[in-house]
């Protein structure tokens, strides 16, 4: 029988009546298991679902729930938390406040299930879509340490961070993927209606085309007559790509290419050690176990490479070994990573060296981008200018060479 929602009003050893709803696969089973943990049952009432109110969803955007969104939603349990709020209280009024349709659904399903027995952390591991493994084992250590509310609130920063720094990568990226997509607009117009009122010209004029002129009109015949073929090699192109990248060798070899690349390699490099060295960081602050916080760290890399050599570490680190002596063996880390990271553990603030570690690269990456986003500019202009200037070229070639003739 599938579980249904009970309301019910029982009263506790002290003689105090307390409200509240619980799933169940009937009211019997309801006042069982409320008289297990010692409540005298007084009224249990099943919720009925209504049919009446239906939220309208757009698939693919309804019910997603973004980092921006935990992360509001960690500072404000935080908040509460710390104010005295009872944790069932804490969730129902975030569940009542927040604009997310997804994230109410899982936030009331937490609710029920610690209203069930489970700690916080177990009920937030079932929903691995919203909070990651990071987010859940920083959650258990504060329960256990009984800091709850500035894990929550470390959390909710590293969150901020983390939404910051994508929002200016995504904020610089912007005008270079406009004037591309202007560019291939401009270059498809001109093969689809332009070329094509040059090719009874060029019969007229017959002889031997130049070289430049043939591709052209190649590619137009292509475009305008073979497009069919040209959106199936696109498509294909596009879902081989994703499945070579999606298999762990080429997931290896693709994350390996990133860090080889000309200019966007050093950004994507500088990326990852900071969010290696935040990670790491919160998680060693919070009293996450070594052992543990590594294997959280490789997942969350973002990076095969960076995620091998931090498994390469831990497999050090169970034998015995410091976390930086095997770090210098890796050259993916750089020796300032190393040696801030040698003497955070010699002195005992290894979380503190790895915060700044991460600082210093997040103003790296910051930097980068904007200098990025100075260069790209220009480039994107002078190839705009090439693509278009070249096709006129191309067109017009045979009537320079007829002019000479003549």
């Amino acid at each position: 029988m599938a579980a249904a929602t009970f309301t019910y009003k029982v009263r506790d050893k002290s003689g105090k009546v307390i409200s509240g709803s619980i799933e169940g696969s009937s009211s019997a089973a309801v006042a069982k298991a409320l008289r297990d943990r010692g409540f005298q049952p007084l009224g249990i009432e099943e919720q009925k679902k209504s049919t009446l109110k239906k939220e309208i969803k757009i698939p693919g955007l309804s019910g997603r729930v973004k980092v921006r969104d935990v992360s509001v939603f960690s500072r404000q349990f935080s908040t509460m938390i710390n104010s005295g709020l009872s944790l069932l209280r804490s969730l129902s009024i975030l569940a009542e406040q927040t604009t997310n349709s997804g994230l109410r659904t899982v936030i009331l399903a937490v609710k029920s299930d610690v209203e069930g027995g489970m700690s916080l952390s177990q009920a937030m591991e079932k929903h691995s879509k919203v909070f990651s493994r990071l987010y859940v084992a920083m959650v258990k250590s504060g329960e256990v340490g009984g800091v709850l509310d500035e894990t929550l609130n470390r959390l909710a920063k590293t969150l901020e961070d983390q939404v910051a720094l994508r929002s200016k990568i995504r904020a610089a990226m912007m005008y270079p993927i406009a004037v591309m997509g202007l560019i291939v607009l401009i270059v498809s117009a001109m093969l689809v209606f332009v070329v094509p009122q040059f090719v009874g010209m060029y019969e007229d004029f017959g002889g031997d085309l130049p070289l430049p002129t043939k591709v052209l009109l190649i590619l137009s015949d292509f475009v305008t007559e073979k497009w069919w073929l040209a959106i199936i090699l696109v498509v294909g192109t596009i879902f081989g790509f994703r499945a070579w990248r999606n298999s762990p060798r080429g997931r290896d070899q693709w994350d390996a290419l990133k860090l080889k690349l000309p200019v966007f390699g050093g950004l994507i490099h500088k990326t990852a050690i900071a969010r290696f060295s935040h990670t790491l960081a919160a998680l060693t602050r919070t009293g996450v176990p070594i052992l543990q916080s590594m294997d959280i760290v490789a997942e969350t890399a973002g990076n095969a490479v960076v995620a091998r050599a931090v498994r390469d570490v831990q497999a050090s680190v169970k034998e015995g070994e410091s976390l930086a002596a095997p770090l210098s063996g890796h050259k993916v880390f750089p020796p300032m990573v190393v040696q801030m990271m040698a003497v955070g553990e010699e002195t005992g603030a290894l979380d503190t060296m790895l915060e700044k570690v991460g600082s210093f690269y997040d103003r790296e990456v910051e930097t980068m981008v904007e200098g990025l986003t100075s260069l790209i500019e220009p480039l994107l202009i002078v190839f705009l200018g090439i693509s278009v200037g070249g096709m006129l070229v191309a067109l017009y070639m045979p009537m320079f060479k007829l002019f000479t003739l003549i």
